[in-house]
């Protein structure tokens, strides 16, 4: 079986730093589970790893589609599978890295997914241009709460998904029990990165003031011109920068990014914790664990 480490947990809690050194030491290579950073051009709102990281340590995934294309979770699973297999049969070690729950589950775990509709679909993307993804997110609350508790309000893509589901089978989003399964297709060892909730919303709120400095709004506008999809829209960051009143101020779009942010953390660091594969480690201020991670994958894995 192949065996294969990740490393996932919320946003800003320092996961793309860290896999680097855990990547140098156990001579891994990175495959990106941020299905936002696969997508060309979106740089600043995804904290995409930097060149001088990725010079290091090869990182996969990154930069493959364009932003106007609506990436799919199997398109993304064949993709990162595959990098796997070609990590593997190198001798080298993949190491997924992100916080991307769906994505990262879709890949390392056997999950069913049910049938689409292409009509039902159209007519409930109509909807969500008509009257907001809140409003579906309020109907699946009714319809399904538990599918509903694991969705952002704002993310239409997983609500008209999960309606899609309900409508076409009859059958809750939340009923597939193949998600309440973990078992992976691989030998699997995760590590969890988490830091103390104060010092992590800091570290949002540092991170989104500096991707504004770098030019996140000129990058948004940048991509709206040349033509996003309906799923780079919606990234955190690039939707509120696209969305915002005309009349906004740069610090009230600040806002609204750190606001949104801070609620996907929770949301990121709740998924995650439910998985019991996931051993947690703590960072906190500047010291991060990179040794103690090496070793449990050394541990978990058998590696050298």
């Amino acid at each position: 079986m192949t065996r294969v480490a990740a490393i996932v947990g919320p946003t800003a809690a320092g996961k793309s730093e860290v896999a680097v050194e855990v990547a140098i030491a156990l001579r891994a290579e990175i495959v990106s589970m941020d299905s936002m950073q696969s997508y060309v051009g979106m740089d600043i709102g995804t904290a995409k790893p930097t060149a001088a990281m990725q010079e290091r340590v090869a990182h996969h995934l990154l930069d493959r589609w364009p932003a106007w294309h609506d990436l799919t979770v199997a398109e993304f699973q064949r993709a990162a599978r595959e990098a796997v297999t070609d990590i593997s049969a190198r001798g080298r070690l993949p190491l997924l890295v992100g916080g991307s729950g769906l994505y990262f589950r879709a890949v390392v775990d056997d999950l069913d997914f049910p049938p689409r509709s292409v009509p039902v679909r159209m007519r409930l993307e109509s909807e969500v241009e008509e009257s907001g993804p809140e409003a579906l997110h309020r109907r699946l609350e009714q319809q399904d709460p538990l599918a509903a508790s694991r969705m952002e309000p704002g993310n239409a893509r997983r609500i008209v998904r999960a309606l899609e589901v309900i409508e076409v089978t009859g059958q809750p989003f939340s009923a597939n029990d193949s998600w309440d399964r973990y078992e992976s297709r691989y030998e699997l060892a995760v590590a969890g990165l988490t830091r103390p909730r104060p010092e992590l919303f800091a570290r949002i709120e540092d991170r989104v003031h500096a991707m504004i400095g770098s030019g996140l709004i000129v990058e948004a506008e940048s991509l709206a011109e040349q033509g996003m999809g309906r799923t780079a829209r919606q990234a955190l960051g690039y939707r509120q920068v696209l969305e915002r009143p005309r009349d906004a101020t740069e610090e009230e779009v600040v806002e609204a990014i750190v606001k949104a942010t801070k609620r996907f953390a929770r949301r990121q660091e709740s998924w995650f914790r439910s998985d019991p594969r996931v051993r947690w480690f703590e960072a906190s201020g500047s010291r991060p664990p990179v040794d103690a991670m090496v070793e449990f994958f050394r541990a978990s894995l058998g590696l050298p």
